[in-house]
């Protein structure tokens, strides 16, 4: 019963890392049809989003009677309960490589991108699968030092985010408020989605240690300023 018990847990693990490969894979690919104006891949980015949402009721369902079946305590109710929250991170993740391809949808046969900011664009799209590239591999590894790394890549999403804007506030921006709209949607769509990352990296530091990212780096601050 306990090896049955265990094995339900590392199930449990094996469909986060699968719905964070899925994500992944799926901004990925929408940031391509966003820049190639590409209608079919649009299409199956928003069609796969079904998968995800449909992992992520399982993962729940298995949780919920794991939780009722078996009552877990301490530690293994940490796993229970972090991997619920990591699925809804992840699911939230899917929704918004779902936006990136519904507004490339939107503006077929158009680009929704002006081509001045192609390279700002892909970069942070290729920087979005990275990071939730390394999310999968933190929950398969349990790596904690890696986990904490995933806030400081971060930083260059919101590099890329602020550059974002100095484009839009520029005087000699000409491509219209429609376009503006676009790319600010845009911009938001893949800094929350590199926040989802860095959300379940933290939350795997937590399943590990038992305290939360924050703290431990704080306490890491004061070690290293004392």
């Amino acid at each position: 019963m306990r090896d049955a018990y265990h094995e339900e847990l590392d199930s449990i693990g094996e469909g986060l890392v699968e719905m964070a490969r899925l994500v992944g894979s799926a901004i990925g690919r929408a940031t391509t049809a966003m820049l190639d104006a590409d209608l079919k891949l649009a299409e199956t980015v928003i069609a796969a989003d079904q998968k995800v949402d449909d992992l992520q009721h399982e993962l729940e369902a298995r949780a919920i009677a794991l939780l009722a079946r078996q009552q877990p305590v301490a530690t293994d109710l940490r796993i229970v309960v972090t991997s619920l929250r990591m699925s809804a991170d992840l699911e939230r993740s899917g929704d918004l490589a779902q936006h990136v391809a519904k507004l490339a949808r939107l503006r077929f046969p158009d680009r929704a991108v002006p081509h001045d900011l192609h390279a700002t664009i892909l970069e942070m799209g290729q920087l979005a699968q990275r990071l939730m590239a390394k999310a999968a591999e933190v929950i398969i590894t349990k790596d904690v030092d890696l986990a904490m790394q995933l806030e400081q890549d971060d930083d260059e999403m919101d590099l890329l985010h602020r550059t974002l804007f100095q484009h839009l506030m520029d005087e000699k921006w000409k491509h219209g408020i429609e376009t503006a709209v676009d790319v600010t949607l845009l911009g938001r769509y893949y800094e929350r989605f590199a926040d989802h990352a860095v959300s379940v990296a933290k939350r795997v530091v937590y399943l590990v240690t038992g305290e939360h990212a924050d703290e431990l780096q704080q306490a890491e601050s004061s070690v290293e300023g004392a």
